[in-house]
């Protein structure tokens, strides 16, 4: 069942830093982060930051703890170092930084992946969490699956109007003790 927006919510657009994790893609050839950028900005979200990063547990944590520390960044995407081989390394650097895990995000991915790639999306290791604040998204590699996080996950949960309930309706407290 979806779900729609409720007429008296406005949108709000947030800062949203997208990473890509790989050893082979540049600019010229990074489909993947490139796909998050326009569908974030077709949003009127604002793209506060773009990174390409070697798969390095401590670069990508470097990165991306900056932008966690950075207020203008509210949600980070991450694309790339998800799978199962000895590179992929993205949930074991972000894992740690987070202060909560959303379980669900990694389950329904799966779910909705099943559909496209069958038991392949056993190997996906998407995960999402909130460390100060910030809503972190790590999603697989490839374009088609950044384009199903994106349209059938995220881009409903940073629209403050979605209905019943988004993420971007918990910013605020997020940080809250």
């Amino acid at each position: 069942m979806k779900h729609g927006h409720g007429g008296e919510r406005a949108f709000r657009a947030l800062g949203i830093a997208v990473m890509t994790v790989s050893d082979t893609r540049d600019e010229s050839n990074d489909t993947s982060g490139a796909l998050l950028v326009g569908r974030l900005t077709d949003a009127g979200h604002r793209l506060a930051e773009k990174s390409i990063v070697r798969d390095d547990v401590y670069r990508i944590r470097a990165i991306v703890s900056r932008w966690i520390a950075d207020p203008a960044v509210e949600a980070i995407v991450t694309t790339g170092g998800t799978g199962l081989t000895g590179r992929d390394g993205t949930p074991e650097a972000i894992r740690p930084l987070l202060d909560k895990v959303i379980d669900g995000f990694g389950e329904v991915f799966r779910a909705i992946s099943f559909r496209d790639i069958g038991t392949s999306t056993l190997q996906s290791r998407a995960l999402a969490g909130v460390a100060n604040g910030t809503l972190v998204f790590c999603v697989p590699g490839s374009t088609g699956a950044c384009a199903t996080a994106w349209d059938e996950l995220i881009a409903a949960q940073l629209d403050s109007r979605t209905r019943p309930c988004n993420l971007v309706e918990l910013l605020p407290r997020l940080t809250e003790r």
